[in-house]
C-alpha cells in the first residue's frame, strides 16, 4: 500500500503542465469570453436552420479560434467589449427575423 501512496502524494507534487496558473483578472475576463460566446450560440438558435445561421455561426467561431492566444488584458477588454458591441447589433437583426 506504501507504494502506491508515494505513487500518488509524487503526482500531486508535480506541477500541471495542462495550463499555467491564471491570475484574477484573467480569470474574470476568460468568464466574461465564455459568456459572450454562450450568449452568442443562444442567440442563433433562435434563427431558423440557414445558410445565415451557418455564417454567423462560422464568423464567431472563428473570431474566438484566431483570438484564443490574445494574453494582453487590455487587449482582451478591447475585444470582448468589441464582440459584445458586434453581438448587440446581430441580436437586433435576429429579433426582427
Amino acid at each position: 500500500m506504501r507504494p502506491l501512496l508515494a505513487r500518488f502524494y509524487a503526482t500531486i507534487a508535480r506541477p500541471s503542465k495542462l495550463r499555467p496558473t491564471l491570475s484574477l483578472e484573467h480569470f474574470v475576463q476568460r468568464q466574461r469570453a465564455i459568456a459572450l460566446y454562450r450568449d452568442i450560440s443562444r442567440a442563433l438558435k433562435k434563427i431558423p436552420p440557414s445558410p445565415t445561421r451557418s455564417e454567423m455561426h462560422h464568423f464567431a467561431r472563428t473570431e474566438f479560434e484566431q483570438h484564443r492566444a490574445v494574453t494582453d488584458i487590455s487587449h482582451i477588454r478591447y475585444l470582448i467589449s468589441t464582440g459584445r458591441t458586434q453581438f448587440d447589433s446581430m441580436k437586433r437583426y435576429v429579433e426582427q427575423i
